[in-house]
């Protein structure tokens, strides 16, 4: 029993809700992070590499209406017959290509028998700084384009749209926030262009095929998750073995040097006459 209300003196009882808290943090938020994005990269480098093998098709196969939208077929490379809506430029903001920063320039374009998309036409590179620098015109009349299927960007937080530079700016390619500053309704996917195009800027390179060490890491916040508890417990346990072996040496040297009893005395001094 003494054993027991060692292990659950307050400090220890301490480590051991600090051990289990980590342990739940490791099982239900650090290595779903970690195994979402392994999952999230393993399924975008799947579309990517189906879209190198597959011939364009008319972007009205996957988004029919204003209001559709083709998350299952990101990447993808669609055909658009229409015309550009140049009164309705803008930019998207903090942009890295080639390890520079970068505008990214959106425009809408009306598909002729089909939606109004959102186009990212590529990017620019900034002036003196940050400055947005002028930006081709796109073509007025009508054009087929070709480009890829992309998902919409999630909205940054606090980061509202604003003019500066004599363009409206934006820090995500989402085409909802831009139908709303726009006025323009959108498609939900919108289209970026490959190499070549009418309109085309530089040309946003395809991501890399790696899946990253996010599948690792996932593995090693569950492992931690299992080490974590276990770990306390044997140091907690050594603890107790540690101070049981003191507690028995201190016993034992205080048996040695206590002063005899009466009775021993006497016991001791009958066995030397004898």
């Amino acid at each position: 029993m003494r054993r027991f209300a060692f292990m659950f003196k307050p400090q220890w009882l301490a480590l051991y809700v600090v051990a289990i808290a980590f342990a739940y943090l490791c099982f239900t938020v650090l290595a779903p992070w970690q195994l979402g994005k392994n999952t999230k990269t393993s399924r975008e480098n799947t579309q990517i590499s189906d879209s190198l093998a597959e011939a364009p098709v008319p972007v009205t196969t996957f988004l029919p209406h204003q209001d559709s939208s083709a998350p299952g077929d990101q990447w993808r490379q669609v055909t658009a017959t229409g015309r550009y809506q140049p009164d309705a430029q803008l930019l998207a903001r903090l942009r890295v290509v080639d390890g520079d920063p970068a505008y990214e320039v959106l425009l809408p374009f009306h598909v002729d028998g089909g939606p109004t998309v959102l186009v990212d036409r590529g990017y620019v590179k900034p002036v003196q700084g940050t400055k947005a620098p002028p930006v081709a015109p796109a073509p007025t009349g009508t054009v087929t384009i070709t480009a890829r299927l992309r998902d919409p960007e999630p909205v940054a937080a606090g980061k509202d749209p604003f003019r500066e530079d004599g363009f409206q700016q934006v820090y995500s390619i989402n085409p909802g926030q831009v139908a709303e500053v726009t006025g323009v309704p959108l498609a939900g996917s919108y289209l970026q262009l490959v190499d070549g195009q009418p309109g085309g800027l530089g040309v946003v390179g395809l991501p890399h095929l790696d899946a990253g060490p996010f599948l690792s890491y996932g593995i090693q916040w569950i492992a931690f998750g299992i080490i974590a508890p276990i770990g306390v417990g044997y140091f907690v346990f050594a603890e107790v073995k540690q101070r049981r072996r003191e507690k028995a040496q201190t016993d034992s040297r205080a048996a040695a040097t206590a002063p005899l009893s009466t009775e021993q005395k006497m016991a001791d001094r009958y066995g030397r006459q004898r």
